[in-house]
């Protein structure tokens, strides 16, 4: 069960994805690697999206949660939503990093690409 505050995080995050113009194919999907918070697409990509929110003045960015080892369970669920759902679009991850104060966002950072180290 997600937090009230990555459950907003998710939800803001896909309502920023639409007014940008993507279209969202899932969220939430769940394999046996693990979840992808948000699937998009635009312009022949799919964006498998990671949603990390925090806290302002936590110790740590959102985008500095998303571990090696997560990026590897995103990248296995991610291939397998390929395999299942046939799909011919140029995949691509990315990252969301939403900071909330009193339960409200005050920042939002779409990091496109966000696993091409």
């Amino acid at each position: 069960m997600k937090n009230v505050s990555g459950k907003i995080g998710e939800d803001y995050t896909a309502n920023k994805l639409i007014e940008d113009g993507y279209g969202i194919l899932a969220k939430n999907y769940r394999t046996r690697f693990g979840e992808i918070d948000i699937v998009a697409e635009m312009d022949g990509i799919i964006a498998f999206v990671e949603v990390k929110t925090r806290k302002t003045g936590s110790l740590y960015e959102p985008a500095e949660a998303v571990t090696y080892q997560k990026r590897q369970r995103i990248i296995l669920a991610a291939q397998e939503y390929l395999q299942k759902n046939e799909v011919k679009m140029q995949p691509r991850f990315d990252v969301a990093a939403v900071k909330m104060t009193n339960g409200g966002v005050v920042s939002f950072v779409h990091i496109k690409n966000a696993f091409s180290e």
